[in-house]
């Protein structure tokens, strides 16, 4: 059952599920108390620098995920798992940093199904989707006044309070530590990282934010216990990505994934809880099976498109997950495709643009004086072989043990002794992305991205392009008349990929020149890109720039002309004689491909690129 009808049934079920709950003593309150940009920087995880006493308390009291991930490592994909219960990725282009999901027709914010069961839904305040979901639909009220204390009396509520105190802007500026805050001297410096004044004064501060952070928590959680609801609501914690310091949020590592999850079930709902206060579980969650576990808490049936399991409540699942999977995709101005398996030990990450570097320049990111620094670092040459790594390309596969590395800056794909534990992870990161029908491999802005469009076999052959994405990224010269072949491939996203192979080969791919010439002609304009930058490479600049300042500044997509931006960025001095082009991007309606090509025409006039952005 699908569409409207679907919808409707499981609407008139889930009425049906709560009247009975109803009858048998009623539904709890539910309470998400939400924290930005950050890791578990609490003293419940272990951290012995943090002061978060409320925090701390609220562990004490309730239950504690040792393993919890955020989707992506950066808010707005995230927070479209969150609000829909569906991987991003699945919806194309959902997994993309500020963009509209293409999910089913069906697709809601899960709110409405508590709605339709009596509930009092609010949001306080912040949204940033990544979909066109009615809004309306999902909230009562969504705003900065929006607070459960303003629902109809006897009404039972799911509020939302999101606190940005610890959001990433905090560090702007160069601001020093608080007075009478943690002292720089005794935070402790990720290896990956530089040790700088401006990277110990930032850490400084943030465990500062956290400390007003745990303060804000309180008010709320006393407002809570002054209108007697203390025992009656379910109360989470969470954050809704991980970070905020260098090579931390927008990465797909524990530091941009990690978030601190705690759960205190009110005395009168405990027999929801998976076990009693002060446990801990070891088992990986993620931001996909929020959705599954609301609705299961409140007695709410979920709706067949769910992709996520509950782990708490009536309806929780019979058997733990095994593994959180998460995702890194655009971030702001810049392109990467990053797929990652957890489970409570290992993180496997599978890097399928291992040509970018990590250090890739986003605008909004670099206001963070830490990265100025570590950039600063890196021209002089004065960073160690880890420090280093950030600025160059990627392996095709990474492998960690976080229970001997958590800074994950020891892969162990090579390693004899972890062959099995990459067989494992590898597979069940393919069937990861099989089975939800991963459309990240889609350039962006292609009609084929979306929900329903890459449910069609004949359209997106997912398994044998993954197959292909994978020689691909092998970068491997004998497989360059694969490659060739595949740019004749009569399907739109074989041929792009084709592309990137021969590309990925840099001037090693000159035997394809032909080929990559006549896919400058190519129906699509993804294909056209990426076959003009890899000409570029083989010492066809010429034909190559001509090709990308066309698509910056003539394309009507405005993810093409942002492909475009960044494949002229790529080039480096080549791309010299595209500065005009770039100027003239810099006029572009689009912030994005605005944002690209400034940067890339400063650094080659030879001026101070720009800071800022949203």
């Amino acid at each position: 059952m699908t569409g409207v009808a679907g919808a409707g049934a499981a609407a008139i079920a889930g009425r049906l599920l709560a009247q009975a709950n109803d009858a048998a003593g009623g539904r709890p309150n539910i309470l998400w108390i939400v924290s930005e940009d950050n890791n578990p920087y609490l003293g419940c995880y272990g951290d012995k620098l943090a002061r978060t006493p409320t925090i701390d308390q609220l562990a004490k009291d309730g239950v504690l995920y040792e393993n919890c991930f955020s989707q992506a490592p950066v808010c707005a994909p995230s927070r479209f798992t969150l609000i829909t219960g569906m991987y991003a990725t699945s919806c194309q282009p959902a997994n993309q940093m500020r963009a509209s999901g293409k999910g089913p027709p069906e697709l809601r914010g899960f709110p409405a199904y508590l709605r339709e069961a009596g509930y009092h839904t609010t949001n306080s305040a912040k949204t940033d989707y990544n979909a066109a979901i009615k809004m309306a639909d999902a909230w009562d009220a969504s705003g900065n006044r929006a607070h459960w204390r303003n629902r109809p009396r006897g009404k039972p509520f799911f509020a939302v309070f999101n606190h940005e105190v610890t959001h990433e802007s905090c560090l702007f500026g160069g601001q020093d530590p608080l007075p009478g805050g943690t002292d720089r001297r005794d935070v402790r410096i990720p290896a990956y990282c530089p040790d700088t004044p401006e990277t110990r004064a930032d850490r400084a501060l943030y465990y500062d934010q956290h400390r007003r952070l745990d303060g804000q928590v309180a008010k709320l959680l006393d407002q809570l216990k002054a209108d007697g609801l203390e025992d009656d609501t379910i109360v989470f914690y969470y954050g809704d990505n991980g970070g905020v310091l260098p090579r931390s949020k927008r990465f797909a590592y524990d530091s941009g994934l990690h978030v601190p999850l705690i759960i205190r079930f009110g005395k009168k709902w405990q027999h929801l809880a998976p076990s009693g206060p002060g446990t801990r579980v070891e088992s990986p969650v993620s931001f996909v099976d929020f959705a599954p576990t609301v609705l299961s808490l409140a007695g709410v049936n979920s709706p067949k498109y769910f992709q996520g399991r509950a782990f708490a409540g009536a309806k929780k699942a019979a058997e733990a997950g095994e593994y959180a999977f998460c995702h890194r995709d655009r971030m702001d101005e810049r392109y990467d495709l990053v797929r990652t398996a957890r489970d409570k030990r290992y993180r496997y990450i599978r890097n399928y643009r291992p040509d970018l570097p990590w250090g890739q320049h986003v605008q909004y990111m670099f206001q963070q004086r830490g990265y100025r620094a570590w950039e600063k670092l890196h021209k002089a040459g004065k960073l160690n072989e880890v420090q280093e790594r950030f600025w160059g390309e990627k392996p095709a596969e990474e492998l960690y043990d976080l229970s001997t590395d958590p800074d994950e800056v020891k892969n162990l794909v090579d390693s004899p002794e972890h062959k099995e534990v990459l067989g494992r992870m590898r597979a069940a990161l393919r069937g990861h992305i099989l089975e939800i029908r991963d459309n990240g491999f889609i350039p962006e802005g292609s009609p084929l991205e979306g929900f329903v469009e890459t449910r069609d076999e004949g359209a997106y052959p997912l398994a044998k392009i993954v197959d292909f994405a994978d020689v691909v990224t092998r970068r491997d010269v004998e497989n360059l008349p694969r490659f060739v072949t595949g740019l004749g491939d009569a399907n739109e996203v074989m041929r792009y990929w084709a592309a990137l192979g021969c590309l990925m080969l840099r001037e090693k791919a000159g035997a394809g020149k032909e080929a990559l010439v006549k896919a400058l002609g190519d129906a699509s304009p993804h294909v056209r890109v990426v076959a003009a930058e890899a000409l570029c490479r083989i010492g066809e600049a010429g034909r190559g720039l001509a090709a990308l300042s066309d698509l910056l500044t003539k394309d009507t997509n405005a993810k093409v002309r942002l492909q475009a931006a960044n494949a002229l960025d790529h080039l480096g001095i080549i791309a010299k004689p595209a500065l005009g082009a770039l100027k003239a991007a810099g006029k572009d309606v689009d912030d994005y491909v605005k944002r690209a090509a400034d940067y890339t025409a400063a650094v080659l006039a030879g001026e101070e690129p720009p800071q800022g952005g949203e």
